[in-house]
């Protein structure tokens, strides 16, 4: 069993699609999506219904990102978002237009039920973007920022390389754990098209909502595979960008 961690899809259904097709992906694989399924390209509910059952056949692990949270919100209570809007919200409200109720119950349902982080036995931490408290997720104060914090991976990419883990310099929310998996902040800021370690931070969003491809990532091997340019699927579109 392979465990492979999938970056933000914002909505790329095509993409995810392609991607699930070139990795190879069984029914024997764990898949852990990093969240932000929605807002970017066209197809916010078609993904949310392709995820849903795809947890019927696959052993899936579908993590919180800020995105899901802003679309439950808007479902939830039909008010509207300014910034939401803007940042892929409203290409969600156009895919939703036509949605029976039934639909759209079934997805909130989903989107309610998305866990924050993950840790598995080899104490790998997986979450959409990071956390604060220098002793760990679990005594995190403000839940939201498992899916709004941008300091971890600003703190990992910023981490002096000649610092040992046993230097009192070593920043200690690093120690916590072995192995950091996010997403949220896209590594093509950093001019990088493919996953990126910083310390012992992985960050598999590779732009997807903009004009990057989705990425998927075996943590054991640390083999990359990804789909192509997810803009290249919806030429009419703009995405983000």
């Amino acid at each position: 069993m392979r465990t492979l961690v999938i970056g933000d899809i914002h909505s790329g259904l095509q993409a995810l699609e392609q991607l699930l097709q070139v990795a190879d992906v069984t029914k024997g694989d764990h898949l852990i999506f990093l969240g932000d399924y929605v807002d970017g390209w066209s197809e916010a509910v078609g993904t949310v219904n392709f995820l849903i059952e795809l947890k019927k056949t696959h052993n899936c692990t579908f993590i919180r990102g800020n995105h899901d949270e802003l679309c439950l919100n808007w479902l939830k209570t039909n008010e509207h978002n300014d910034t939401w809007v803007l940042h892929g919200g409203e290409s969600t409200k156009k895919s939703y237009a036509d949605v029976d109720n039934a639909t759209k119950r079934r997805h909130m349902d989903f989107l309610e039920n998305l866990e924050n982080y993950y840790l598995d036995a080899n104490d790998r931490l997986f979450l959409h973007a990071g956390f604060t408290n220098l002793k760990g997720v679990d005594h995190e104060y403000f839940k939201k920022t498992f899916y709004w914090d941008r300091t971890l991976w600003e703190l990992a990419l910023a981490v002096d390389r000649t610092l040992t883990e046993d230097d009192n310099k070593y920043p200690q929310r690093l120690l916590r754990y072995k192995e950091i998996y996010i997403g949220h902040t896209p590594v093509t800021r950093i001019g990088k098209t493919e996953p990126h370690n910083a310390a012992n931070v992985f960050n598999i969003d590779t732009g997807a909502a903009f004009k990057g491809p989705l990425s998927m990532l075996d943590v054991e091997t640390k083999q990359v595979w990804q789909s192509d340019p997810v803009a290249s699927f919806y030429p009419s579109e703009r995405g983000r960008n």
